[in-house]
């Protein structure tokens, strides 16, 4: 039997114990974290599906999982031999995880799961639909503890201070603000779970998950006083004491629980998004609850002066980077041996020397032929492909620097291709160029704006299957909230000083796959008597491979528009470049 189905076993064991006939797995941490410490990567352990997104459920008899369409065909592979059902999410017309268990359990059946590592709104989603189904929930029960030897202890990294150089408000600024928002919505104070939101409201960066630069915290910040819950010994001293100057006491993280049993009479703001259900049952009795979007997520979210400076920055030190990175590839395909593996360490040591490098913005995704099609294909050198000089190759991959972050997805030529990944690929760049080029009035959605990044593919009877843009943090998550562009209906609009990844692509199974990426950012453009219009200006400064576009498919425009980016980008990067990079920028610049 092999270790995932003793893991099974084990779990299952512990639900008979627990009289549980269903358990929930989702993978997350007591923050709602996309990205995990190793304590809490709980949905690996069990299922060995390795993905960012995913949830399981196992029952006396089956178990499932749920993940979208970046990794049908990773957990395909994955899960083989398992025991575990690989199903769709965000399809639809598919079965959801809900409607899965009232299918499989008894009229009432109990079903577990740990409420520390769900979101209010995901267990009371949870809660009502098992309901209505004659089930009942225990949502306090983490049988993990007993079934998962060996667990990875707590993240024990150090933190730092972000300085106001680049964070542009001070602490005393943020909580301000803060309390502003609290008083128009009469509350007493808000409890803050989410490590961006923590970050980003203190000022403090950290190494607690991987590539994203938080710090294991929780913070409650009202009108008469500030707590920061954190393990004090991550800090230097003097670190630790400008904090507290600014009026934060500073309190041990494990003692976060027993100060909410103190918090009572007050109306207390919480994000059901961003809160675990345990916190939310912890306030619940003695408080009012206001439930609201996260102040600091959309504060976070539009990105000041400083912000924007500071990411305009990294992008410059990336493209110098990816110069480097190109004229590497150029220099070596064919003469040595290169792998899908060796092109993701390279792209991080490039970056790496630049100033103010800090580490990766997510693990280099890397796919030559096959692979591509994979879309979060995270590579090891067990199962990379060679490189060969023909075909094409994407890669996916960014940078934390300390003054801001990066993702940017190239799709290029290593030698001949077909017709078809040129037509491909000219598809997916009228998508990311009319995405790009759009205006739009104040108030529009992501869902509203997703469409025209598919409109080459779609007229071409083509898709992909995953969105087509998620916010970007300032030195901080690669992944943000609260808006982004997709086909479904989010009913945060975009603002201005929004960052958002403009990324449509395509994928063939077993044949290749193509992706290109720019991070853009809300700018105002013109107030008349319709209203207020925004535009997307371009952050991003690399050229995009013209061998493979097909100049026939596309307007002039569009053409215009490719040839005004790359005189943007030589612009940009030619006071920093050397002449090996000049060189190399001018070939890859010229007008089509």
């Amino acid at each position: 039997m092999n270790k995932i189905k003793e893991r099974i076993e084990a779990l299952r064991k512990a639900m008979k114990e627990n009289n549980l006939q269903a358990y929930l797995i989702n993978g997350s941490d007591p923050h709602m974290s996309e990205y995990v410490p190793a304590h809490w990567q709980s949905r690996p352990f069990m299922s060995g599906f390795t993905g960012s997104f995913g949830y399981m459920a196992v029952t006396m008899d089956k178990a499932a999982l749920w993940t979208d369409s970046r990794y049908y065909l990773q957990a395909g592979e994955e899960l083989k031999n398992t025991g575990i059902e690989m199903m769709k999410a965000r399809e639809p017309e598919a079965v959801t995880l809900e409607q899965w268990i009232a299918g499989e359990l008894h009229p009432g059946s109990t079903v577990g799961f740990d409420g520390t590592c769900y979101s209010l709104a995901e267990a009371e989603s949870f809660e009502g639909f098992f309901s209505e189904n004659d089930l009942q929930v225990q949502s306090g029960v983490d049988l993990l503890a007993g079934v998962w030897q060996n667990r990875p202890g707590m993240p024990d990294s150090k933190a730092f201070l972000h300085p106001t150089q680049w964070a542009g408000l001070s602490r005393t600024e943020k909580f301000a603000k803060l309390n502003k928002e609290l008083e128009k919505a009469g509350a007493d104070l808000m409890v803050l779970s989410a490590l961006d939101d923590i970050g980003w409201t203190f000022n403090i960066r950290g190494a607690d998950v991987e590539c994203n630069p938080v710090v294991l915290s929780f913070a409650v910040v009202g009108q008469n006083a500030v707590k920061l819950f954190i393990d004090k010994s991550k800090f230097e001293e003097k670190d630790l004491t400008e904090i507290k100057n600014d009026g934060v006491e500073v309190l041990p993280y494990k003692s976060f629980y027993i100060e909410l049993k103190s918090i009572k009479g007050k109306t207390v703001m919480i994000d059901p998004a961003r809160t675990n259900y345990h916190v939310f049952n912890m306030l619940n009795n003695n408080n009012k609850i206001k439930r609201q979007l996260s102040f600091p997520a959309l504060l976070k979210s539009c990105k000041n002066n400083a912000e924007l400076v500071g990411m305009k920055k990294a992008h410059i030190a990336d493209g110098l980077a990816l110069l480097n990175f190109q004229l590497w590839m150029e220099e070596k395909l064919g003469k040595e041996t290169i792998t899908e593996y060796d092109v993701a360490m390279k792209l991080e040591a490039f970056r790496a020397e630049r100033e103010g490098y800090v580490g990766t913005s997510f693990f280099p995704i890397v796919g030559y032929l096959d692979h591509g099609a994979i879309v979060h294909f995270r590579v090891s050198p067990e199962t990379a492909n060679e490189l060969k000089p023909e075909g094409i190759l994407l890669f996916d991959s960014g940078g934390q620097y300390e003054y801001g972050t990066t993702d940017i997805t190239r799709t290029i030529s290593l030698g001949p291709v077909t017709y078809k990944m040129k037509r491909d690929f000219t598809q997916v760049l009228k998508g990311m160029i009319n995405l790009s080029s759009i205006k739009f009035p104040k108030g529009t959605k992501g869902c509203h704006l997703d469409v025209l990044a598919r409109a080459a593919l779609w007229n071409d009877q083509k898709n992909y299957g995953h969105g087509t843009g998620h916010g970007v943090g300032a030195f901080m998550n690669v992944h943000e909230g609260p808006a982004s562009i997709r086909p479904d209906l989010n009913d945060q609009p975009l603002r201005v000083g929004n960052i958002f990844s403009d990324e449509p692509g395509i994928y063939r199974a077993g044949e290749y796959g193509i992706r290109i990426e720019n991070l853009v950012h809300v700018v105002e453009d013109v107030e008349n008597g319709f209203g207020t219009f925004f535009k997307f200006e371009t952050l991003t400064k690399f050229p995009i491979c013209t061998k493979l576009i097909d100049t026939t498919l596309l307007t002039a425009d569009e053409i215009n528009w490719i040839n005004d980016y790359h005189k943007d980008v030589q612009n940009s990067l030619s006071p920093f470049a050397d002449e090996k990079q000049l060189k190399l920028l001018k070939r890859l610049t010229m007008p089509i």
